[in-house]
Parts: C-alpha cells; structure tokens; sequence
C-alpha cells in the first residue's frame, strides 16, 4: 500500500506550500493514501474545522495530531464523528474528544489502520504509557484485514522514539516521527521490515525557527521574557514528508520527500 505522510503542516505559509505540491506528489507516486500531522496547521497551534476541510479539499485524506489538538474547540465534534477525519494521540486521557486510531479505506479498497502516540520524555504532561497503548490497539484489532498499518508517533526525545522503532518492528508497516520539526537524516527500513523515521520534519517556513518567525523567539532565549509566537504570510517554505509502500507488518520501499517552494 503506497502512502505519503507529510510532518507537522505550519499555519498558512504551509497550507499554501502543500496545496501546491500535492498535485504533483499525486501524479509521482500515486499514493493511496495521504496522510498529514495537522496540530499546527491554524496558527500554528491547533486546527480548525474549516482548515481541516481547506486541507482535506487540497487532498489530504487523513490526519494525525499531537500535544496542540486542543487549541481549537470547534474541532471537537468533527474527532467525534462516526469517521473521523483526524484523531488525537491514543494514550491521551480516554474521556478525552476524538479516538487514538482509525481503520481508513481508501477509494480502491484498501485498508489501513492509522494509530497516533504521544511521547513522555520531556513533554509537560503526564501521558499514558505509548508502549502499552498501541500493544493495546494491535491486540484490539488483530481480528482485521489490513493492508497495512501507519503510526505517527509525536514525541520531542530521539531515544524515545528509537525504543519505539525497535519496539514495533515486524508489527507495523511504517512509524515515523513528528513534533520537532526538523527531518531526521535516519530513513529505513528496519530488521524486521518496518520503515523507520525519526522525525519528518515540518512544511513551515524556511527562515524561521521550527516555523515560528524567528525574531521572537531570539527574544524569548535572549531576555526569558514571553513572547508572542508569529507566523509570516509569505516566504520560502521548507516541505518534509515521507513516501513509503507498506504491508501490515512491513516497507518494500521508503524515500524521503524534501522540497522547497515559495508562498
């Protein structure tokens, strides 16, 4: 199953950027299935309802999440629906809105089931363990057909998500990293079969700071004073994504996608 995974899309600069490029990524590698991390597409934090139709209108089939998902409440019905079209980190709390994975069939029948984890090392908050959580889901859903199985796992420590690579190997088709921003130079294809990322990278801003204006930001390590976090409209932008062709539990093929476009 051929699926392209873009990282970490941020506020307009790279909305544009990858409503240009789609089309042509489409008639490259003729994906089944696209799938984007979307928790930083409004603003840079958060994701709207209307940017989730703007992005799913552009060609984005589906979308995974992270730590900014709640930025924006009016997103919470759509993670509630029958068929969501995004989901949140699956070892979030369980009353929380929305589900940590989904089945998605494609419009050529094929299936592929779609998990979100959240990293602990470093972050701020006291997540459940991913190690256990995503044991949980592959046992759940052991009983179904799949072409292949995709986790994006959103965490800020290499070590992590390493462990995590390792951990999963021969039991999932592709895991790739997100959360940082920054493309990792350790594309893969595992042992045991698994395609192996540890971070994708973002469609931001090129001169930027993880696709944050970067004035702000050197004020903030300057003085520890707060700042307020700014995106320009316009500028080069730097597009990280991942194409891979997987099984259920294994990559035939990987290849890195990096480009840079003007908005």
């Amino acid at each position: 199953m051929r699926i392209i995974f873009i990282g970490d899309i941020v506020g307009r600069p790279g909305r544009e950027a990858t409503k240009k490029l789609i089309p042509k990524l489409k008639k490259e590698f003729e994906p089944h299935l696209i799938i984007a991390n979307g928790e930083n597409i409004s603003g840079g934090k958060g994701l709207t309802s209307d940017h989730l139709d703007e992005m799913r209108h552009a060609g984005i089939d589906f979308f995974t999440s992270g730590n900014h998902i709640w930025h924006n409440r009016d997103l919470f019905p759509r993670m509630d629906e029958k068929d969501p079209h995004v989901i949140r980190p699956a070892n979030f709390p369980s009353n929380n809105p929305g589900r940590g994975w989904r089945i998605v069939e494609t419009a050529l029948m094929k299936r592929i089931l779609v998990i979100n984890l959240h990293g602990r090392v470093f972050m701020h908050r006291d997540y459940e363990c991913p190690f256990l959580a995503v044991d949980k889901i592959l046992r759940e859903t052991a009983h179904e057909y799949l072409d292949g199985i995709f986790v994006d796992f959103h965490a800020e420590a290499t070590s992590e998500k390493v462990a995590m690579g390792k951990y999963l190997d021969g039991r999932v088709g592709a895991i790739f990293g997100t959360h940082t921003h920054v493309p990792t130079a350790d594309l893969q294809i595992l042992p045991k079969g698994t395609a192996y990322l540890t971070d994708t990278g973002m469609v931001g801003l090129k001169d930027s700071i993880i696709g944050v204006d970067k004035e702000p930001i050197l004020k903030n390590f300057l003085t520890q004073m707060p700042v307020k976090h700014e995106i320009s409209s316009h500028g080069l932008v730097s597009f990280s994504a991942v194409y891979a062709d997987i099984g259920k539990e294994g990559a035939t093929e990987v290849k890195q996608i990096l480009r840079e476009i003007e908005v």
